[in-house]
């Protein structure tokens, strides 16, 4: 006999909206990826922080006015209560706001007939320590994958730092995309009997190679120039700035994509035209994910220069599309550029190491197929069976609770 569906509550403030359509793309495809197998039912409750005008002047503020309460996508129903986030105290906050607005949107989905048989939180601070607020009050046992800041950079702050601690005590299991994550929350004191790395993976039907003369035609790209794209919110963690700083370092005839959009789109342009590289910057804005694969085919190479990341999705994206990449060696980066024909590790987050790291890649400059064929190891079918028998566990285990109070 089939056992029924796991019923499922995603719980993260990273999650795609109508208005901001590739926010935490990472989080939905994972859910998506899991959502195939038919083993899991899931609903999406993805909090917003309150804001009142929608204006455009205000920015990415106003996506948080502009975020419907409710959503379909692709069939999957996503709630977005809103909380309150008040400035330089937020952070302290932010897990008890975002529990106590969640809550009676939690209580009505349960009346409605989706009582839910664990939660699945998504980033550790605030959301995941919202989430062992939630599951106290609910009786339910939860997990939290960590993806990166959360636990690279907010344990930094004692407050903070008490409440990862207390929530991995709590929960069935703490996941991390990268295994430097979870080294770092072991060596915060958490039980690493809970501990779990389940890799990101990559969408291999979505991200496949184009011939690179076709992808440059399609997206008005010079056929004969070298192609270094960057990927990412325009932000200063993920360091666009520094491969903007490395184009006078590196041949002539390189230009730099950016793809992304954020508050340092003017601040990178002025940066170009300073060092008499505007001409070689071509800022694309924000990308649909299903236009990617045109860009990631049209470069030669993918750089990111991020200072912190956890799993970057789009080096193996990259990869996939068989372009290898430069990126800073990072948190989860050395285990997913771990090969010759993944890419090159940048020495120094600085332009002169990117400069090495693109004269190493070009010394030894990998086939195509060689790349796609690296990226073709890092499916999801791994991460989503472990999530499987985690949450297989979960249930398990509370049942069997269940049973000892009857008993």
């Amino acid at each position: 006999m089939t056992p029924p569906p796991i019923r499922i509550l995603l719980f993260s403030s990273l999650f795609p909206s109508s208005v901001r359509p590739v926010h935490g793309i990472f989080v939905e495809t994972r859910l998506r990826e899991l959502l195939k197998t038919g083993q899991v039912e899931a609903q999406v409750l993805a909090p917003v922080p309150w804001f009142p005008f929608k204006s455009e002047r205000f920015g990415e503020y106003a996506l948080f006015a502009g975020t419907p309460r409710f959503e379909l996508r692709n069939g999957l129903a996503v709630h977005h209560p809103r909380y309150l986030l008040p400035p330089k105290i937020g952070m302290n906050l932010a897990p008890h706001s975002m529990a106590r607005a969640a809550l009676p949107v939690i209580h009505r989905l349960i009346e409605d007939g989706f009582d839910f048989d664990l939660i699945d939180a998504h980033y550790y601070y605030p959301d995941g320590v919202a989430a062992s607020i939630i599951a106290r009050q609910l009786g339910k046992p939860f997990s939290v994958t960590a993806r990166g800041t959360d636990l690279s950079l907010i344990p930094q702050y004692p407050y903070p730092r008490k409440l990862i601690l207390q929530t991995a005590e709590a929960a069935s299991a703490s996941i991390g995309v990268c295994q430097a994550l979870m080294d770092s929350l072991q060596a915060l004191g958490a039980d690493a009997a809970k501990l779990h790395t389940l890799r990101n993976g990559v969408d291999l039907q979505r991200f496949v190679p184009e011939r690179r003369e076709t992808a440059r035609q399609k997206l008005g790209l010079k056929s004969d120039a070298r192609l270094l794209l960057s990927v990412g919110h325009l932000i200063e963690r993920k360091g666009h700035h520094i491969a903007i700083d490395a184009l006078p370092l590196l041949p002539r005839d390189v230009r730099l994509l950016i793809a992304g959009g954020g508050p340092l789109r003017n601040a990178l342009q002025h940066q170009a035209e300073k060092l008499g590289v505007a001409e070689r910057v071509q800022f694309a804005g924000v990308v649909p994910q299903m236009e990617l694969k045109w860009w990631y085919s049209a470069a030669d190479a993918l750089v990111l220069c991020s200072s912190r990341e956890g799993w970057a999705n789009v080096l193996l994206e990259a990869m996939a599309c068989g372009t290898p990449v430069i990126a800073t060696s990072i948190w989860g980066t050395p285990e997913v550029v771990s090969a010759p024909c993944a890419g090159v590790l940048m020495p120094t987050r600085t332009a002169q190491g990117l400069a090495d790291a693109w004269g190493s890649l070009f010394a030894n400059y990998p086939a195509r197929e060689a790349t796609r064929a690296y990226a073709e190891t890092f499916s999801w079918d791994t991460t989503t069976q472990g999530q499987l028998r985690i949450f297989a566990d979960m249930v398990n285990n509370r049942q069997r609770r269940a049973d000892g109070h009857r008993a």
